[in-house]
């Protein structure tokens, strides 16, 4: 190379005092009080299922910036912990699926079989892998009729790191973390501190500053919903933060993680009194809220009418283009599912692969950022407020 190691470390010093000499060092984006536009609040919400992760590998940083760049008002995330408690963004609890865990022939013998959700799964898990290892590892999409040229591109991120592309946006961006599988990471991550799982989640929101109950000054400065499959894990963090929290539903035939309820129980006028106490909504899977037989849409439940009487929100999932997910009743038109599961069911926000088409669809039917004057002129006024502590 022309340069002995020796002199290679020294120099580089050198050259990195020179260029601060030369240029002032400039915070990032998120670190300075910039007034941005603001989250749109008028029209349901559009959340970026994993990110725009039906055009780039799920839950990257490119597939966070892609959704960012199309208009979502959230991006969605499921936060899960490596072997040496560093949290992470990933979905599945094993890496199989969406990873080229395989191709790496050094991790070859540490493959496991542990009880997932009452099932004995065979696999390579996240939590046998440290955040080291675990960066070494690249994204893969998770369906073959998608896009596969950036497969093995890029790497898991962490939950700061996800944080840190929401903050540093042009615009007010939401994040949407899901403490994924509570029961699985805490037997099988144990934190030096003795903490549990819940409380590294909530630390690490703390950390970057959010807080607030729904739509307050603090919410609206950076909107975040926590969302769980298992109630007891809301339940436990309700006395740690006052952010709101959306209580993910399952299918019919799936049990709660944590509590064995079926969807019956969860459901029901009861439970949804109980659980409004510690949420704001509740995510359930759209082919329960409305059930499908032979790909076509039957009569709607009356889900999202009770849980609006109790004044919780409906956050359905997961809405995707393709033919292989659209129902027949939409012609292989994501737009006639945006208009139906907006304008007759009447859902407050969706999870989607594609926060683009959803963006694009809202701008046609209900346009926020042509149209909102009011909402532009109280952006103006809160400016005003905060620069001159008066109007």
């Amino acid at each position: 190379m022309g340069i002995s190691s020796t002199c290679f470390i020294p120099l580089l010093f050198l050259s990195l005092i020179a260029g601060c000499a030369a240029r002032p060092l400039y915070p990032l984006p998120s670190k300075l009080d910039i007034h941005k536009q603001p989250l749109q609040t008028s029209r349901p919400y559009n959340l970026a299922h994993r990110g725009s992760n039906g055009e780039f590998p799920e839950e990257t940083a490119a597939a966070y910036m892609r959704a960012i760049e199309e208009g979502a008002d959230f991006i969605e995330t499921d936060i899960l912990a490596s072997k040496d408690g560093v949290l992470i963004c990933h979905h599945d609890v094993f890496l199989d699926n969406t990873t080229n865990i395989a191709d790496h022939k050094e991790f070859a013998d540490r493959k496991r079989t542990y009880m997932v959700q009452g099932v004995n799964t065979t696999a390579f898990f996240v939590v046998d892998f440290t955040q080291e290892e675990l960066k070494t590892l690249r994204a893969k999409q998770r369906y073959s009729f998608r896009d596969q040229q950036y497969n093995g591109k890029f790497p898991i991120i962490t939950f700061e790191e996800y944080i840190s592309i929401a903050l540093d946006a042009q615009r007010v961006v939401g994040i949407y973390p899901e403490m994924k599988n509570p029961v699985f990471i805490n037997q099988h991550v144990k934190w030096a501190d003795g903490k549990k799982f819940e409380d590294k989640f909530v630390d690490t929101l703390k950390k970057y500053g959010y807080k607030g109950a729904y739509m307050s000054k603090e919410w609206l400065k950076q909107p975040i919903f926590i969302q769980s499959f298992a109630p007891t894990s809301l339940v436990y963090i309700s006395n740690k933060t006052d952010s709101p929290k959306i209580f993910l539903i399952d299918d019919v035939d799936i049990l709660t993680e944590d509590t064995n309820q079926s969807y019956s129980e969860i459901t029901s006028d009861a439970y949804l009194n109980y659980i409004k106490e510690y949420c704001v909504g509740i995510g359930p899977w759209k082919d329960t809220v409305v059930p499908v037989a032979n790909n076509y849409l039957q009569t709607p439940t009356d889900l999202v009418a009770r849980a609006h009487a109790l004044d919780l929100q409906v956050h359905p999932y997961t809405y995707r283009n393709e033919h292989e997910f659209l129902h027949f009743n939409f012609l292989q038109d994501p737009y006639g599912e945006y208009d139906y599961w907006i304008n007759k069911i009447g859902v407050d926000g969706l999870f989607t692969d594609f926060p683009g088409s959803l963006h694009n669809y809202q701008e046609l039917t209900s346009p926020v950022s042509k149209d909102d004057r009011a909402s532009k002129l109280l952006h103006k006024i809160a400016v005003l407020i905060s620069s001159n502590g008066k109007v």
